[in-house]
């Protein structure tokens, strides 16, 4: 009798979050599609007001507050929650901004003091290296400023990519998430177990290959990030010592008056061993590093809402 009850018991919840997720789901889809009809700037300003009330009430503020006290314990009570709020803030405007994602990248080469994006004049002599070399690359990015950019521009100036990308966990949501993505963003790899072989296939096609890397991974490599040991995904490494190619950093961080700053890192060495072979920690630690100081010159544009630290 209680085995019985137990199974009903998990059917009634698989079938709850069957429920919600769909609904879920459909709301998801119903807020992108209602972002789309609206200005893409006053969208954003709108969600940005929204999420600087919304997010203090949210549990992910607790966890936000607690990550900032312990990469800044030289900054006051009142600086930390400034930075909290310019968090939620830049989370707002990144979401109303991902329904627009093929309309947010505005940057004219003939034109650039029309554009809404800025671009410094060695990142765009690094992006066109990146063209003509005949090479593959790899290229990493953080959660910081509007993360989707970067592989917007890549395909918005001609840049063969491939793009490895975590899916929603509410199957509706991922539907429209991967077809908003699809139009500008080259070819999207899953995160799974196939994702390394497809990544190294691209790169073996001359592609480059972009990736997030800032997000704790339970079975990383360990890495120093504001003095804390986290975990970092290797696949990054992993997949440079496999193929040896050149290794860049991007980010697009947010300016005033609704525009953004690309940029492109110098190229990165990787750490290699005694037996000349990539270092798979050491290099992920100097990506780390990179990340770090981009995240001390705009705190309050990343992502402190996850538990970077376990």
């Amino acid at each position: 009798m209680k085995l019985a009850l137990y199974r009903a018991k998990l059917r009634a919840q698989r079938a709850a979050k069957t429920v919600v997720g769909k609904a879920a789901g459909s709301a998801a889809i119903g807020a992108l599609h209602l972002a789309r009809k609206f200005d893409p700037a006053k969208t954003a300003d709108f969600f940005g007001a929204l999420m600087r009330k919304l997010g203090p009430m949210l549990p992910e503020q607790r966890i936000g507050r607690a990550n900032l006290v312990a990469a800044f314990p030289e900054k006051s009570t009142a600086e930390i929650e400034a930075i909290l709020a310019g968090v939620w803030d830049n989370l707002g405007r990144s979401g109303a901004e991902f329904a627009h994602l093929d309309s947010v990248w505005d940057y004219d080469p003939d034109h650039p003091e029309h554009s809404r994006i800025k671009v410094t004049p060695r990142s765009l002599e690094l992006f066109k290296q990146l063209q003509d070399d005949g090479k593959p690359a790899l290229i990493f990015a953080s959660h910081l400023g509007n993360w989707e950019l970067p592989a917007v521009a890549a395909v918005a100036h001609g840049l063969d990519t491939a793009v490895l990308y975590r899916r929603p966990n509410i199957e509706a949501a991922d539907r429209i998430v991967e077809e908003i993505r699809s139009v500008k963003m080259g070819q999207l790899v899953a995160a799974g177990r196939t994702a390394p072989f497809k990544l190294a296939q691209a790169l073996q096609e001359g592609k480059h290959v972009g990736m997030l890397v800032d997000q704790h991974f339970s079975n990383g490599v360990d890495v120093t990030f504001f003095g804390q040991t986290c975990k970092a995904n290797p696949l990054l490494a992993r997949l440079l010592r496999q193929i040896d190619c050149p290794l860049h950093g991007a980010r697009v961080i947010r300016l005033p008056d609704n525009s953004f700053r690309a940029e492109l890192t110098e190229q990165i060495q990787p750490a290699r061993d005694a037996e000349g072979r990539i270092d798979i920690q050491a290099t992920m630690q100097a990506v780390t590093s990179v990340i770090e100081g981009w995240v001390r010159e705009t705190p309050e544009q990343w992502l402190w809402l996850h538990r970077r630290w376990r």
